[in-house]
């Protein structure tokens, strides 16, 4: 059997024997949204649960919104727009508000692909900064976890008033599902925080697993 993987922008074509093909999973197609950046503002008004981002805004003197690097798939260029709109018209200056690329451990993202994450316009417009988890003076120690993990975090994001994290849900092979706190931890964490982090102990853990989520896992097997 031919399998078409995933690979950079594109795919590679993998070869594996018949025999050893117990099933293959496919992900249900979806109806694009007609309308994306409508759908986006719609959110940012009336959120689930929340106050709308405006209201929040309101009375703030930065911001810093934290984005995935170039390794996962956020539609950075389609929601960025409409929320850097609400912050300025909710009062908070343009040279305040900081985009905070959320790297974890891996290399920064410059160039043309950061233009590719979030377009030209933005890039020439606001201030954006990639976070380095190996550079000590660019976090701030916040003490131990209960298991003693050392949490070291970006100073960027840490001394900005108002604090937005973005990101995406995805299977995550060992946090469970992807976005949410990931944003912040690996995302804008130091290297000795991940040391325990993405450590033995952690990864080797019976809940460090795909789609474990309140207690249960979910995770497919096919036997």
């Amino acid at each position: 059997m031919i399998v078409e993987m995933r690979y950079g922008a594109g795919t590679l074509p993998i070869e594996i024997p018949d025999k050893n093909v117990a099933s293959v999973l496919e992900i249900s197609e979806s109806v694009p949204l007609s309308d994306e950046d409508g759908a986006v503002r719609e959110a940012i008004a009336r959120p689930i649960a929340s106050p709308p981002l405006a209201e929040i805004a309101k009375g703030r003197e930065s911001a810093c919104i934290v984005i995935s690097d170039v390794t996962r798939p956020v539609p950075n260029k389609v929601i960025l727009p409409p929320m850097l709109e609400t912050l300025e018209r909710a009062g908070i200056p343009r040279e305040k508000i900081t985009i905070l690329i959320a790297t974890g451990i891996h290399r920064p993202n410059e160039g043309a692909e950061l233009e590719q994450m979030v377009g030209r316009d933005i890039i020439d417009t606001y201030r954006i900064v990639n976070h380095f988890s190996q550079k000590p003076e660019h976090h701030e120690y916040l003490g131990e976890t209960q298991n003693g993990t050392p949490v070291h975090i970006d100073k960027t994001y840490l001394e900005s008033d108002l604090k937005i994290a973005t990101g995406l849900i995805e299977p995550h092979l060992m946090a469970g599902y992807s976005g949410g706190r990931k944003a912040i931890c690996p995302g804008i964490a130091s290297v000795e925080t991940m040391k325990v982090m993405h450590g033995p102990e952690l990864m080797e853990h019976p809940k460090s697993s795909s789609w474990y989520l309140r207690g249960q896992s979910v995770s497919h097997r096919s036997d």
